[in-house]
């Protein structure tokens, strides 16, 4: 019978990838930074091989984030568990597509047009009725 990977170590390795394809790093530099195979990269991020203290800490000064990232939104922190809205989110952003949205927009300057872009995603989402009248509503009160 296989033993199924712990569900902080599947977060923790999920928040490894997470990072590495934010800023574009390949397994294989994270793990020639380590001095590791990058199969031992894949299965840190499966969550199927616990990473270390020690290692923990070498991957956290190779992808340039204090420890704690790597627990953020975990499962049991704090007595809350992730949803499925947080494990999407972690999927997406995990995702090519997702990276990509998201440094086109952190290189948008204006303000202005970010909000205008956050305006037009609002409006195509499937929520988009909801969303304008709660809008509605909370410019209505004040």
């Amino acid at each position: 019978m296989k033993k199924l990977p712990n569900s902080i170590d599947v977060h923790v390795g999920a928040r490894i990838r997470l990072r590495r394809r934010t800023i574009g790093m390949s397994q294989e530099t994270l793990a020639d930074g380590l001095g590791i195979t990058f199969q031992q990269v894949q299965k840190y991020e499966k969550g199927m091989n616990r990473v270390g203290a020690s290692r923990l800490q070498n991957i956290a000064e190779i992808l340039n984030v204090p420890i704690p990232y790597f627990f953020e939104e975990s499962p049991g922190m704090l007595g809350e568990s992730m949803d499925m809205g947080a494990n999407e989110l972690n999927d997406f952003m995990s995702s090519k597509e997702g990276i990509a949205l998201a440094s086109a927009f952190l290189a948008i300057e204006d303000k202005r047009i970010r909000q205008n872009i956050m305006n037009l995603l609002r409006s195509l989402g499937p929520s988009a009725s909801t969303q304008s009248d709660s809008d509605s509503a909370i410019h209505a009160s004040h």
